[in-house]
């Protein structure tokens, strides 16, 4: 005997149905992320030389964030995750640099990737997806 309920009348199978409709209803509520805007070959940004324990960090940080919704993060003092909006007057750079950058990013933000020396995760929102920008292993953007 299946475990898996019968597809009803519609042809839908409703357990599946019902996992489907939860799974997009925290999929609008909780943070997704992007990397159409990731720019890897800023000279000070650039990740090419970073090993693989770096990038299994970021996964496991982007994966522990994907449970939290935007308001959590944006609330979120811990000293492990240092969520933070970015003032662009007390870095080394101005912005972004992309195109149209002044009418896409409200504001910008960074999140460290752990609590040790993985570095800092620069980028912005657009409702509840982060675009990262930058990875910041290095802790380049202040001096």
């Amino acid at each position: 005997m299946s475990k898996f309920k019968k597809p009803n009348a519609s042809g839908e199978n409703p357990a599946i149905s019902l996992a489907k409709q939860l799974a997009e209803q925290q999929a609008k509520e909780l943070i997704n992320f992007s990397f159409k805007y990731l720019n890897g070959d800023h000279e000070k940004f650039c990740y090419y030389p970073h090993e693989g324990n770096y990038f299994a960090e970021l996964i496991a940080r982007l994966k522990a964030l994907s449970s939290i919704t935007k308001q959590e993060f944006l609330s979120n003092r811990s000293s492990a995750l240092r969520a933070h909006p970015i003032d662009w007057n007390g870095t080394t750079e101005s912005c972004f640099g992309f195109p149209r950058e002044e009418e896409i990013v409200d504001i910008p933000y960074q999140f460290s990737i752990n609590s040790n020396e993985a570095g800092r995760v620069h980028g912005f929102f657009i409702y509840n997806t982060f675009y990262s920008v930058w990875l910041d292993k290095s802790h380049l953007l202040y001096s």
